[in-house]
């Protein structure tokens, strides 16, 4: 397997956050200083060059059927920008500070002729997810979270959580929203709003991710640790141990593997059947603290990334996991598959955004 150098672009600072659009023909980047931009796949060419937040950004996300980005900044706003045209939609505030977590709710899209439009990435409960129309986007600010339209109107806004939000994800059949904060979990109904169950955790939490089987819900955590819960079967399972933080969750596709950072080995949980509590992790060494990892959309590659600015693929099924080793010229802060899993964007702390294109 080998990573080349498919094209690479300068932002004007620290890559905060990067996204594929669904069809995966374009990438959007957002530095922390504000500006969005929007890059075709093919080339690297810049297409839209966004004023995005003046006093800094914090997050962007795709809307999953439509050529439409939400971004979250510092200055408290959420906006929307046509991305075919590059001009601004909406602008909508929120109480609570800076927008720090965005997420669409998935759906998918009611015809054919709008699914021939753009490219919807196949899930194992793709016809439980809810149509265009039902779509809103997730939007937290300090203790506030509400759900917006795509025109930038509120459809809902949540109680206040305890503490600062400090992590979103939507179940991927769509049904429900968790969101975290210091000392727990609260799963939310995308339907009726309430609030389906709460999950204590005594401890802060720094990042949330669902199984793609819709089974477990997973935090990483600030104690350092990893915590797991089954929300049908009200069960979880905890495993610590890490020397740090823990920042990094990702699953494969198929719901068995679980990545996580929190040292200078990237851990593999195995998942199935009763869980990953009690068993040994695999563990893929890298020489500096783990800063990133992504499974692919589809296949079972997963990237890993460290400080010291090295790249590795890894196959977590093979004999010999390690297929592909890369040095960047900057620690990543972020790596993103296209939907094809054919290009992988890495954002850097010196604001570079590189494409690379993995190929068996």
């Amino acid at each position: 397997m080998q990573l080349t150098k498919h094209w690479a672009a300068q932002l004007d600072d620290y890559v905060i956050d990067l996204g594929w659009s669904p069809a995966g023909t374009e990438l959007a980047a957002v530095s922390a200083a504000g500006p969005v931009s929007l890059f075709a796949a093919k080339d690297g060419a810049r297409q839209h060059l966004l004023p995005g937040h003046t006093d800094g950004a914090n997050a962007l996300a795709w809307h999953p059927t439509q050529p439409l980005l939400a971004t979250g900044g510092q200055d408290g706003n959420v906006k929307f920008w046509d991305t075919a045209s590059g001009q601004h939609t909406a602008t909508t505030p929120l109480p609570g500070g800076w927008v720090e977590h965005l997420a669409w709710r998935p759906g998918r899209a009611e015809n054919s002729e709008v699914r021939g439009q753009v490219s919807v990435p196949e899930n194992p409960s793709a016809d439980l997810r809810p149509l265009t129309s039902d779509i809103c986007l997730a939007a937290a600010a300090g203790r506030s979270l509400v759900l917006l339209n795509g025109d930038g109107a509120v459809r809902h806004t949540f109680k206040p959580a305890p503490k600062t939000l400090s992590a979103i994800a939507w179940q991927p059949a769509g049904g429900c929203l968790a969101s975290a904060y210091f000392g727990g979990v609260c799963l939310w109904d995308a339907d009726d709003y309430v609030a389906q169950k709460e999950f204590p955790y005594a401890n802060g939490i720094h990042a949330l991710v669902w199984s793609p089987d819709n089974r477990w819900l997973v935090s990483g955590n600030q104690d350092p640790s990893v915590h797991l819960w089954l929300p049908e079967e009200d069960q979880e399972f905890h495993m610590s141990g890490y020397e740090g933080k823990v920042k990094e969750l990702s699953f494969d596709q198929s719901s068995r593997w679980l990545a996580t950072g929190g040292g200078r080995d990237a851990c593999l949980w195995d998942c199935t059947g009763a869980g990953p509590e009690g068993r040994e992790p695999l563990m893929f060494p890298h020489d500096a603290k783990v800063c990133a990892v992504a499974f692919q959309h589809r296949h079972g590659v997963l990237a890993t990334a460290s400080a010291d600015g090295v790249l590795m693929l890894w196959s977590p099924e093979r004999k010999q996991p390690l297929r592909a080793t890369v040095r960047m010229p900057a620690a990543a802060t972020k790596l993103v598959w296209s939907p094809d899993d054919r290009l992988l964007a890495v954002g850097s702390e010196k604001g570079i955004v590189y494409v690379l294109r993995c190929e068996a």
